[in-house]
């Protein structure tokens, strides 16, 4: 089984029920979704003038290549009503895949590990509230990296604890 973690932001709506709703399709698009991380409130980043995210990462294992789980991601932002128009606007849903295995993969539309998770508070803190033991030689660096930054700075705060899936999907709306 591939084990991958995805990253999952939204700032346009009901941001909770966007987050709830993408773990839903996760779980019928993918094999097994593991674990979800606590609900994190984040700044905006890069373009500013736009509501604050709320961040999740979800831990999956699956059968499917790489460039499947891309696809499967982009088909559940699409489902959910995804429009790209600024680069790091606002949006109704995102996922990136943050890592595949221990894998370095790099092709025309896929990078792995992302190449901007680890400048960035708002995926590293959820990341390694989750990561699996022991630790990848990518979540080693993550950690390293997470370490290093002051998150007072980083504009992340806890909007919601998760204790399991379940418990995720089962959030009051």
């Amino acid at each position: 089984m591939n084990k991958v973690y995805l990253s999952l932001g939204t700032n346009i709506g009901d941001r909770e029920k966007n987050l709830r709703q993408a773990v839903k399709m996760l779980q019928e698009k993918f094999e097994s979704v593991q674990s979800v991380s606590s609900i994190y409130e984040t700044a905006p980043v890069g373009y500013v003038d736009q509501p604050s995210f709320l961040n999740i990462v979800v831990f999956i294992e699956t059968t499917y290549s790489a460039l499947d789980c891309l696809n499967r991601c982009q088909s559940i932002e699409n489902e959910l009503g995804r429009v790209r128009m600024i680069r790091w606007g606002p949006r109704i849903i995102d996922l990136d895949i943050l890592l595949f295995n221990n894998e370095n993969i790099e092709v025309e539309n896929l990078i792995v590990p992302h190449p901007r998770m680890f400048e960035r508070a708002f995926v590293l803190v959820p990341l390694l509230e989750i990561a699996e033991e022991p630790l990848s030689s990518q979540l080693l660096l993550a950690r390293e990296k997470l370490d290093t930054m002051d998150l007072n700075k980083e504009g992340i705060t806890i909007w919601k604890e998760t204790k399991n899936v379940q418990g995720f999907l089962e959030i009051e709306e």
